[in-house]
């Protein structure tokens, strides 16, 4: 079971089985030709409202975690299946932000990986 992290303008290397953009909105000044994926899930991403609540802040981290999984809980088909495509090889999780610490996916991983250790 394989989760991995990429920047959208990131290249994409042989480990990239399963490439899944997981942001709302397409990264701003790049093509989708661009940007080599498998699959959008936007429904995925963190609401707008929690995205400007957090406003880039560290500080919040944990409680932007907290949120972003009660509203993952809501989305059980997506979920699911990505669940079901970590099972089959590895799945690359690709997001638009600058920090690699502090992101959506960063917090996707997290949530995923729970659900393997407590279904």
């Amino acid at each position: 079971m394989s989760i991995i992290l990429k920047r959208a303008n990131g290249e994409p290397s042989q480990d990239d089985e399963y490439r899944v953009l997981v942001d709302r909105f397409w990264p701003r000044g790049v093509s989708k030709e661009q940007i080599p994926i498998d699959a959008w899930l936007k429904e995925i991403a963190p609401s707008n409202e929690l995205r400007r609540w957090i406003g880039h802040d560290p500080q919040k981290w944990d409680q932007f975690k907290q949120r972003d999984f009660e509203e993952l809980q809501a989305y059980k088909e997506p979920v699911q299946g990505l669940l079901h495509r970590i099972e089959a090889g590895p799945l690359t999780l690709v997001y638009a932000a600058k920090d690699k610490k502090y992101n959506n996916a960063v917090a996707l991983k997290e949530y995923l990986l729970s659900k393997f250790s407590n279904p």
